[in-house]
């Protein structure tokens, strides 16, 4: 062969191989990319659901029985409602025969609509403090609430004791519940309560700095008079006899709206309402209490008695960096919204007169700027984590019974299908195809630069014990292959040179140019046993079948890359084919060693070069031509498999986009009489479930594992991984026992499954979006070492 030299000077232009190359990279890159952010995207909507049920970022502690010396005893001894203006801290009680009904930890779509329901029939108000999570989860409840006039205050994001928290998470959680009711309703708020908290006369010593940080923020924390304790469950009366103030006092009322099963609250509330109104008490928010201890003429809320109770204050100078942001004072508030008058603070109470907005909801304020548009962005995503998540735990369902049902399936069927194919006696006899096959086959050695294999493969051939001729399709090489495959002088061997076209034309070429009815198809980097192509051909002692899958052994299986791949080969190739044999739906002939009758292959059209996994094509075509397929165990060969991550990539990609070309190709046969309806309705669904389904979504299961074990419970979720993966393990040493392999390689296995299957994830995700995207590929070839031979010990 003579090749032109290009001029000097002048640049050598791109051949067609090189051109179509170039575009594939450039295609790829992308596609990559966009695998990645798909995963990428899982993983951030898991964390976010995970964070909005306090599964990531969960502190349960809760202080109890502190000290409190350091708390002043005027705030201890003060009312519910406490403030810090001009850096000095006062509290304030809710005036006589006054209520102010708040509820904690909503919302919830369950029991705050029928709350509120009670409340609109009695024409009354309330103040809910939720948690921030729980409002991004439930954004359309929140804006009917203030709609409806109530009132909003904060109670954390994630319901976590702050006295256990420094300043980044307190404002984390007070920031985080901002946007929530940004988004969800258009408001901020400048009200707060704590977690866990009850009257103020539990201030300690850990959360006063809390109260002090709070409140120089520029919020009221509203603490409680009267605990109804609804979330005990004690009974209707219970809860109204608890939640009715002693002589005539105002209170903050404390009941629930989430927390558990809240039907005796709604019972109570209707009850305790009208009981209340019996005896001339008015009921208001917390922002109509504060108006009306400053004197504004609507502060008593809509219903009941003005009362002509006295503010009860307790004053306790301050200093800090806080001083002078005190709730209600005019300008900048908590959470980017400007304030209104009437917020709550004695300072703004000459404003109350020409206030537009509803005094009973003058803790809160109009939410603008990025705090709105962030708040909405917050809602978005987690609405697309509550739809995403329910699906994702039902796909990973679909995907735990779809790999325990293989499981089985391949247990029990290839015990079968071994029982069967090694008969010795017994009903029927020992097994037999027919009678013995001795007539010559043909080879093809289709072959592109495989000068380091070429001669081991030939030589293998050789050796055969069943008479063969060896055509060797060399596709365009460039490295010597077809010199150095005619200077062997091996007999029966001829060699047919090609332009390149790839390995279906090479193949194609080398069966027209057969001279035998049976023709024998491997790789050039496979080598044979000697006995490998006697055995392959038996099975067509039964004219019925058409084409015979052998078995295909990774050769260099001594490095990490190969002992995974030989695992695989073993488990994922060989026990599945005996499962698709006596479903009789093979789906794929291994490219490595298979054999066919000529005048099939000629029927169905030859090798197609439509797809990049021709061998499963052609397995396909037979099927639906009629043919049967089988798989022949004892018919063994030695390929080596990829020796680098980036090569084991290159080819694992074209397998799985190849059997996507080739199922969606045969599309048609799902609707099929007949035998290739046969294959349509059994075997594509099989191969669409295990092979394609499943891998792609079996990534779940490793990152709810993970997941599970960072933030849930690290025990469980790691035995749960331990249980799956020894019956992975019983499948592998099954497997390895009916192909008599030795076990050492086991060992392989756990680090097979931490590192090898996230790899073959990760491609079959790869060409899912190379199929969906319409993407193509060419035949690409892998870089080879020629170092598999026949095994020592093989005769």
């Amino acid at each position: 062969m003579t090749s032109t030299t290009p001029s000097r000077g002048r640049r050598r232009a791109p051949t067609k191989m090189e051109r179509a190359a170039g575009k594939a990279a450039a295609l790829q890159k992308p596609r990559v990319i966009l695998a990645l952010l798909l995963l990428l995207g899982l993983t951030s909507v898991m964390l976010l659901d995970g964070y909005l049920r306090s599964e990531i970022g969960n502190d349960a502690r809760v202080r109890d029985g502190a000290a409190y010396d350091q708390v002043p005893q005027k705030i201890l001894d003060g009312g519910p409602l406490l403030t810090f203006t001009g850096g000095t801290a006062k509290t304030r009680s809710v005036p006589k025969k006054t209520i102010v009904l708040t509820f904690d930890d909503g919302p919830t779509p369950t029991w705050t609509p029928q709350i509120l329901k009670v409340l609109d029939d009695n024409d009354i108000e309330a103040t809910f403090f939720m948690v921030g999570s729980m409002v991004s989860r439930y954004p359309g409840v929140v804006k009917e609430l203030v709609d409806q006039g109530n009132e909003v205050g904060i109670h954390t994001f994630t319901h976590v004791d702050l006295s256990y928290q420094g300043t980044g998470r307190l404002q984390r959680e007070l920031k985080q519940t901002q946007l929530a009711l940004a988004g969800a309703a258009g408001i901020t708020t400048t009200l707060f309560r704590a977690p866990y908290s009850s009257e103020i006369n539990a201030v300690d010593n850990y959360s006063w700095p809390v109260y002090k940080e709070i409140g120089n923020l520029g919020y009221t924390s509203v603490f409680v008079d009267t605990d109804s304790d609804d979330w005990k469950k004690p009974g209707v009366s219970k809860i109204v006899q608890w939640a009715t103030p002693k002589d005539d006092k105002g209170a903050v009322v404390l009941m629930h709206d989430a927390g558990g099963d809240r039907s005796e609250t709604v019972k109570a509330l209707d009850t305790y309402i009208k009981k209340m109104k019996a005896k001339g008490y008015s009921f208001t928010t917390v922002s109509g209490a504060m108006a009306k201890l400053n004197g504004a003429p609507n502060g008593a809320g809509r219903t009941g008695a003005t009362g002509s109770g006295q503010a009860v204050e307790a004053g306790v100078g301050q200093t800090g960096a806080g001083a002078g942001a005190g709730a209600g004072a005019l300008g900048e508030q908590p959470g980017g919204a400007q304030s209104a008058p009437g917020s709550g603070s004695a300072d703004s109470s000459s404003s109350n007169s020409s206030n537009k907005v509803d005094v009973e909801q003058s803790g809160q304020q109009k939410a603008t700027g990025s705090t709105l548009y962030e708040g909405k962005a917050l809602i978005y995503a987690v609405a697309v984590a509550e739809w995403v998540l329910p699906l994702l735990s039902w796909l990973l369902l679909v995907v735990g019974v779809s790999v325990m049902g293989r499981f089985g399936m391949m247990l029990i069927l290839a015990r079968r299908h071994y029982r069967q194919r090694n008969r010795k006696r017994g009903k029927g006899g020992k097994f037999s195809w027919g009678p013995t096959v001795t007539r010559p086959v043909t080879v093809i050695v289709p072959a592109y630069n495989e000068k380091e294999c070429i001669a081991n493969t030939l030589h293998s051939l050789a050796r055969s014990t069943h008479p063969i001729e060896i055509i060797v399709v060399d596709d365009g090489s460039t490295d010597g292959t077809k010199e150095i495959a005619e200077s062997l002088g091996l007999p029966n061997v001829r060699v047919i040179r090609q332009e390149n076209a790839g390995k279906p034309a090479a193949l194609n070429n080398g069966v027209r140019n057969a001279s035998d009815d049976i023709v024998v198809m491997m790789d050039g980097d496979t080598v044979f046993e000697p006995d490998a192509v006697h055995q392959l051909v038996q099975p067509f002692a039964d004219p019925g079948i058409g084409a015979v899958a052998g078995n295909a052994k990774v050769g260099n299986r001594n490095t990490v890359i190969g002992a995974w791949q030989h695992i695989e080969y073993v488990m994922g190739f060989n026990l599945d084919r005996r499962m698709y044999d006596l479903l009789r739906c093979m789906p794929t002939i291994p490219g490595a060693i298979g054999a066919f009758r000529r005048d099939a292959v000629l029927e169905v059209g030859g090798m197609s070069e439509n797809t990049l996994a021709e061998d499963t094509d052609i397995t396909i075509a037979m099927h639906r031509a009629g043919w049967r397929v089988v798989y022949q165990e004892h018919a063994r060969a030695w390929t080596e498999a990829p020796s680098s991550l980036k090569q084991l990539w290159s080819q694992r990609y074209r397998w799985s986009y190849g059997t996507m070309q080739a199922l969606w190709k045969h599309r048609k046969s799902l609707t099929d009489k007949g035998p290739s309806g046969r294959f349509g309705r059994i075997g594509m669904p099989l191969v669409v479930i295990f092979q394609i389904i499943t891998p792609v979504l079996a990534p779940l299961i490793d990152v709810f594992t993970v997941y599970s074990m960072i933030f849930v419970d690290f025990w469980a979720s790691l035995l749960a991984w331990l249980a799956v993966l020894v019956v992975q393990l019983v499948c592998v040493a099954y497997a390895f026992r009916l192909d008599r392999e030795k076990y050492r390689y086991l060992a392989m296995l756990p680090l097979q499954q931490l590192a090898y299957r996230q790899m073959m994830y990760l491609v079959l995700i790869h060409s899912s979006v190379t199929a969906l995207t319409g993407g193509r590929l060419r035949w690409q070839k892998l870089k080879r070492t020629g170092e598999v031979g026949t095994p020592a010990g093989v005769s």
